[in-house]
């Protein structure tokens, strides 16, 4: 069925999940479909992934196209995540971007990750211009916009949250992911023993925690005086307290009325409880993004990928080249200008 509207179909292949998202030009969704790498154990492997990725990239893309019940001649625009992430991921997206684009003949847009969480956080949200805290397996990110970019107020020095809390959890024996187990079993202790907390400045070092936390399960003194749950709700409480003491800071620095929690940690609801907190003592308007936005999607890459077009038209081809370490206050938003 040929759609009465322009469509974009976006691509997210940053990390473990590739992902197509298919939305018009006023932000209607029609179509999203991820296929997510779960390891059988360990972490995630770079390699692995993009084996998986190469596999299921067309079955994945039918899916969409199906769900939106439109075909892949009915598409007007292209868009994919160009940065940050694992080079061998982005390549994958970047590729099948390219071939689309050039077969189909239409335009395509390249798209910072970092920036389409926040973007489609105000686009599910309807906030305007919030502080956005950024918390997934890849990054941990305070930013907002000021002076024609998304400036960076805060961040991980070390580890990102999420890759901290499933790194501890695949310590315990637990299946990947670890994050939503973590908080499940903290949910069992009101025991709070003491770990390192490290904020520097308006950034943060999750690595010392973790180790702490993992000498802690190590210690003789492990089952006797604490637990498990104890552990865990210790790891998660200094975590979360670090996270919220630097949002609360930028947000008294950029006196934003509104704060968006977007990524993959944001389901957490202990931190969404820490979180709006902190917004209801500064009246500021809290919004989480809903779940099927806030973690890695093609809906969040095709939205940034039209707002971006809108404003500038395609790119061309031989300014396509994946940046796996680009940083989203170095790139201009022009549609916010």
């Amino acid at each position: 069925m040929k759609l009465d509207k322009k469509l974009c179909l976006g691509i997210e292949s940053t990390a473990h999940t590739f992902g197509v998202g298919i939305v018009d030009f006023d932000g209607n969704v029609y179509g999203v479909m991820n296929d997510i790498y779960i390891p059988i154990k360990g972490g995630l492997h770079p390699v692995l992934i993009k084996e998986q990725h190469l596999d299921n990239f067309m079955d994945t893309i039918k899916k969409a196209l199906s769900e939106a019940n439109c075909s892949i001649k009915d598409i007007n625009l292209i868009a994919f995540s160009q940065s940050p992430g694992l080079g061998p991921s982005l390549k994958i997206g970047a590729i099948v971007a390219r071939m689309l684009s050039q077969l189909l003949k239409i335009p395509i847009v390249g798209v910072n990750h970092c920036i389409a969480h926040v973007e489609i956080g105000r686009l599910m949200c309807n906030i305007e211009d919030p502080l956005t805290l950024y918390v997934s397996g890849g990054n941990t990110i305070v930013s907002a916009y000021e002076s024609g970019r998304y400036q960076i107020f805060g961040e991980t020095l070390d580890l990102p949250i999420g890759n901290m809390l499933d790194s501890f959890a695949r310590d315990l024996g637990l299946s990947h992911p670890g994050g939503p187990k973590i908080e499940q079993l903290a949910r069992e202790s009101n025991n709070y023993i003491s770990l390192p907390y490290v904020v520097k400045g308006m950034d943060l070092s999750f690595s010392g925690l973790y180790t702490a936390a993992k000498r802690l399960v190590e210690s003789n003194q492990y089952e006797k005086t604490y637990d498990l749950n104890d552990v865990v709700n210790s790891l998660q409480e200094t975590a979360f307290a670090m996270l919220t003491e630097v949002t609360e800071r930028a947000l008294a620095h950029t006196e934003k009325k509104e704060v968006l929690l977007t990524g993959g940690v944001a389901a957490n609801k202990r931190l969404q409880e820490m979180i709006e907190y902190i917004c209801n003592e500064h009246d500021a308007r809290f919004e989480v993004v809903p779940l099927k936005f806030a973690g890695d999607n093609g809906v969040m890459i095709g939205w940034t990928g039209i707002l971006r077009y809108k404003v500038e038209g395609g790119h061309d081809i031989s300014e396509t080249i994946i940046k796996p370490k680009e940083r989203m206050d170095k790139i201009t938003i022009p549609w916010r200008s």
